[in-house]
């Protein structure tokens, strides 16, 4: 079979392996998906991910990110002309905890499923970036409550901004790099800080989620740095 660039695809949850099995394999085994859709479908070049999202989905990390550390990625929103190429919600969630499991946040993934109110019964920090069709970027923390409940009481803003200066552009990289250190956590897009939020002890422990909505998007860089010392 001819040299290719394209490992593997993961189309719901049947996945494929295509040429070097093994790479594809390395680059997936630390994710899993809560895909609503069904249908999300992730090409895996190196350690790069191009992720086509038709509904909601959550790529979560699987390991539990605690301490002081910097999460850091780069994403690209692709607008090619595909049936999901939609300038939108390049947003994620960091120290994601789920209090009716404390030591297995993907108890409950199936029931989950990618399903955007269902996230509320979650402790965790979120940023939609170009949420809203590309209108508005929220911090948000939630506070682990029922599907239902109110988002002012369930997961209020922190701070918004609605400038184009701070929305998303097609075709460009974005270099996100998240912060939890001595008490603070941080959010960053491209050198600039974004948010910035005091918090408490271990509150900022728990798993990264990568949370996409009907988009085609780039995903590569995946770094966690733990911070001791600093």
């Amino acid at each position: 079979m001819a040299r290719s660039n394209l490992h593997t695809l993961v189309l719901g949850s049947i996945l494929m392996l295509l040429p070097f099995m093994a790479q594809a394999q390395v680059a997936l085994k630390d994710w899993t998906t809560e895909d609503h859709s069904g249908e999300v479908k992730i090409l895996v070049s190196g350690d790069t991910l191009e992720i086509t999202a038709p509904k909601g989905l959550t790529l979560w990390y699987n390991r539990r990110i605690t301490g002081d550390y910097e999460i850091s990625y780069r994403v690209k929103m692709l607008m090619q002309g595909g049936k999901y190429d939609r300038l939108s919600d390049l947003n994620c969630f960091w120290g994601a905890n789920d209090p009716e499991h404390p030591d297995n946040l993907f108890a409950r993934s199936g029931w989950r499923n990618g399903i955007f109110q269902r996230y509320k019964t979650l402790s965790l920090f979120y940023v939609g970036y170009g949420g809203n069709h590309n209108s508005t970027t929220r911090f948000r923390q939630y506070f682990a409550k029922a599907a239902d409940t109110n988002d002012a009481v369930a997961r209020p803003v922190i701070k918004e901004y609605t400038d184009k200066a701070h929305l998303l552009l097609p075709n460009k990289w974005y270099d996100i790099r998240i912060r939890v250190e001595k008490g603070i956590t941080t959010y960053r897009v491209n050198g600039e800080e974004l948010f910035r939020l005091p918090i408490k002890d271990n509150e900022g422990d728990g798993h990264f989620g990568l949370r996409l909505l009907k988009n085609h998007t780039l995903f590569t860089d995946f770094q966690v740095k733990k911070l001791q010392g600093k």
